[in-house]
């Protein structure tokens, strides 16, 4: 004997096509009570009568979903990402798919074929507690600066500090590698800044020292209501761009999110690229990473 398999709604319309045969019911009540218009239920009655109760059945039962896609395409990609990409998020990895590998998948369909193999977990977004502060609306208004210690080279060097300059308006981005965050280093990203983009009309900077003086006032400075300055910041009124100090990291929160995507994205474009030393890491930043970074971002005037 077959045993059929059917759903709570295709049970309850087999209850009532059964009452509408046996005389209890008519069609119109039937389809009032099933929530079907008269023109689905003379349908679904007609499958009744022809096929029985198998007729009642969902025609796609038991066969696989047209939206699970091929069969070997999502073997090749799931593979691919375990051999390659197992660090790596979906979106970020279908990016790699198909440019190394020519292999086109949407980011859903990749991020459920990962979750069901047990490589990828949904993880659960946080409410934000903050308000933005608005963008300002010209480029070169403002730019934010920091400097990110990590361990971009995942050990196959000492940690370096990847110094970073957004501008806060379009979110174009600069950024060069050093062994430190020091006053020679923020100097020198802000040279090249400048040289390709022109003078910002203001810095947002941390408190770090090399920004804001650990000294009190001299005398001298004090009479010149000058106050005390860092070699940075004497550099920067020579220069009439304003140094803001933020009070909190949440405060440089463009640039903190843009540091946070390059200690996920460039660490693993690094290890991708069999990178190891500051020389070759920020060519590779200048010709290669910046570009595609910067494609996307807000066009401003």
């Amino acid at each position: 004997m077959e045993t059929l398999t059917m759903s709570r709604k295709e049970r309850r319309r087999l209850e009532l096509c059964g009452r509408v045969k046996r005389g209890e019911l008519s069609l119109t009540k039937a389809a009032e009570l099933a929530g079907l218009s008269y023109r689905q239920a003379k349908r679904v009655y007609r499958r009744y009568r022809e096929e029985s109760d198998r007729g009642l059945v969902h025609r796609l039962r038991g066969r696989p979903s047209n939206r699970c896609g091929d069969p070997g395409r999502r073997e090749q990609a799931v593979a691919l990402y375990r051999d390659h990409y197992h660090d790596f998020g979906p979106t970020l990895a279908t990016e790699y798919l198909a440019r190394e590998h020519r292999l086109v998948v949407g980011v859903e369909t990749l991020r459920r074929w990962l979750v069901r193999e047990g490589l990828w977990q949904v993880k659960r977004k946080r409410s934000v507690h903050r308000r933005w502060r608005a963008r300002k609306e010209h480029r070169g208004e403002m730019v934010q600066v920091d400097g990110s210690h990590h361990d971009w080279f995942e050990g196959r060097r000492a940690w370096a500090c990847l110094m970073v300059m957004i501008d806060d308006a379009t979110n174009y981005t600069y950024a060069r590698f050093f062994e430190e965050e020091t006053t020679v280093a923020s100097m020198t990203t802000f040279s090249r800044y400048v040289n390709q983009h022109g003078l910002p009309r203001s810095l947002y900077v941390d408190r770090s020292g090399i920004y804001e003086p650990t000294r009190s006032a001299t005398v001298d400075e004090a009479l010149a209501e000058t106050g005390p300055l860092t070699q940075f910041g004497r550099a920067m009124r020579e220069l009439d761009v304003k140094l803001i100090l933020a009070r909190s990291p949440q405060a440089k929160g463009r640039v903190e999110r843009r540091n946070a995507v390059f200690q996920d994205r460039l660490v693993k474009a690094l290890r991708l690229a069999g990178i190891s030393d500051l020389e070759a890491a920020n060519r590779y930043l200048e010709e290669a990473f910046l570009a595609e970074l910067n494609r996307d971002r807000k066009s401003v005037v």
